[in-house]
């Protein structure tokens, strides 16, 4: 079969992961979004969706040849629409091109087309090949209006294309972004053809499996209860019987547990990670742990011929549930940059923060802020209404202030509203604090805000507010 060359302006068929084939067209990228290395591809810019991506060249086929096929094999309204705007497009370019034609004929002469250049692999500046009559993404009002729905502030023209990798260098600490593999507007990602493992099903764990799973990833549960299993088989995971057999299945295994000790349990115990792991198989620990913890597991998995990563999210229920976490990671450079399209699918950008321990350290100090810090928020809301204040106009107040938050919005409103149903359970924030006072007293750094901080979450724990969310330390100042 000879091979189609594609240019600047075709029409074709793309097939964006696990999605069908969809019509777009070739457009040149912004100036700014580097090609992926190591792939053929084009940047293609599909109809009734304003979505944008990089597509590779084998999942590209001509529009026309192939519109009689695509359109016998996909249906739906959505699909449909599509269609039909590439048949709008058509008749607009034909319009313009007879109107062209009028004018030319009117002087006398015509201007010759100019000839698009063939996209190539070794291409550098791709805006040089922009079709005039491309219309910038930026002036797009579809496109403004995805952006703005973004965020409350005008984001850059870039945010929207891809999620973002911002990678920290420990050594100079410079921060440079690298764009996504290939990411559309609407967050639909190419899924790496990895084989990928996933061990625990909690709170965050289950919204980070249901976003692999969404973006096309080949995913293999397990979890302790295996009850919590049946919903993501329902939605293509595969299950795995023990930590061991999941790890010796995929190439990348990740886990998310509750605390140090069962981290170390679902590595070393029975039928546990070690059991599986063979030269080459990467291990990623998302868990909250301490810097010790993630040195003993790293040199367990290494020592196996393993490949480690830490890679802990700061976040909650609702943002694992929407692809907004943000990870932390360490430990092998290698192991980060394969784990790219996973990162994407669960988190809204991602840190690479050098050796391993590095983000654990970072984490435990990120959530030892926010938990003395709810717990302020808390004792300010109790000392409003034992002054006779009301709580509700504090809040008010506080939300208009520099420190007005959508967090300290909805936690507040949750405790007016008596709701402690867990976004981020009292317990584990509770074990935070814990971890985060034992690391600065092995660093002889004083910490006695979180030691403060901590013993109201204790006494919470001891009310029986251990699996409410951590915005139940508030029932510590009224018992």
């Amino acid at each position: 079969m000879a091979t189609v060359h594609l240019r600047i302006g075709d029409l074709v068929w793309g097939k964006l992961g696990r999605y069908p084939p969809w019509p777009g067209k070739i457009v040149s990228p912004p100036k700014d979004l580097k090609k992926p290395r190591g792939k053929k591809c084009h940047f293609v810019k599909f109809f009734g969706t304003e979505d944008h991506a990089w597509i590779k060249v084998e999942q590209l086929k001509p529009y026309h040849a192939h519109k009689e096929e695509m359109i016998k094999i996909n249906k739906g309204k959505r699909f449909q629409q599509a269609v039909d705007a590439v048949e709008d497009f058509l008749k607009k370019a034909k319009g313009k091109e007879q109107n062209s034609d009028y004018k030319a004929d009117s002087k006398g002469k015509k201007a010759a087309s100019k000839p698009l250049k063939i996209l190539e692999e070794d291409d550098e500046d791709l805006s040089a090949l922009k079709d005039p009559s491309e219309k910038s993404m930026k002036d797009d009002p579809h496109f403004h209006h995805f952006l703005l729905s973004q965020s409350e502030k005008p984001a850059s023209s870039m945010e929207p294309i891809s999620k973002r990798l911002k990678i920290i260098e420990e050594d100079t600490g410079s921060t440079s972004i690298q764009a996504a593999d290939s990411t559309a507007i609407n967050g639909s990602i190419i899924p790496t053809d990895k084989r990928i493992g996933f061990l625990g099903l909690g709170l965050m764990g289950s919204g980070i499996v249901s976003n692999l799973l969404k973006m096309g990833h080949v995913v293999t549960v397990w979890n302790r209860t295996a009850e919590k299993c049946d919903l993501f088989i329902q939605e293509g995971a595969r299950l795995g019987r023990t930590p061991a057999e999941v790890a010796s299945m995929c190439d990348i295994t990740f886990s998310c547990v509750s605390d140090p000790k069962a981290a170390r349990d679902l590595v070393l115990g029975p039928s546990g990670v070690l059991q599986g792991i063979r030269p080459g198989k990467c291990y990623i620990e998302m868990s909250t742990v301490d810097p010790e913890t993630i040195t003993e597991l790293s040199q367990v998995i290494t020592s196996r011929g393993g490949r480690f990563l830490e890679a802990p999210v700061a976040g909650s229920q609702q943002l694992s549930n929407d692809g907004m976490l943000v990870i932390l990671a360490a430990g092998d450079r290698t192991v980060y940059e394969d784990c790219s399209s996973c990162f994407q699918a669960m988190g809204k950008t991602s840190f690479f923060l050098g050796e391993a321990g590095n983000a654990a350290r970072m984490m435990l100090i990120l959530n030892m802020v926010q938990g003395s810090f709810m717990a302020t928020i808390a004792e300010g809301l109790t000392l409003a209404q034992a002054t006779g204040q009301s709580q509700q106009t504090f809040l008010d107040i506080l939300c208009q202030g520099q420190m007005a938050s959508t967090f300290v919005d909805q936690k507040c409103q949750n405790i007016l509203q008596g709701n402690f149903k867990p976004d981020y359970y009292l317990k584990h924030i509770q074990k935070d604090l814990r971890l985060a006072i034992s690391m600065g007293d092995m660093a002889n750094h004083p910490t006695p805000m979180a030691a403060a901080a901590n013993e109201v979450y204790k006494r919470a724990k001891a009310l029986d507010q251990s699996d409410n969310d951590i915005s139940a330390v508030y029932r510590a100042y009224i018992h």
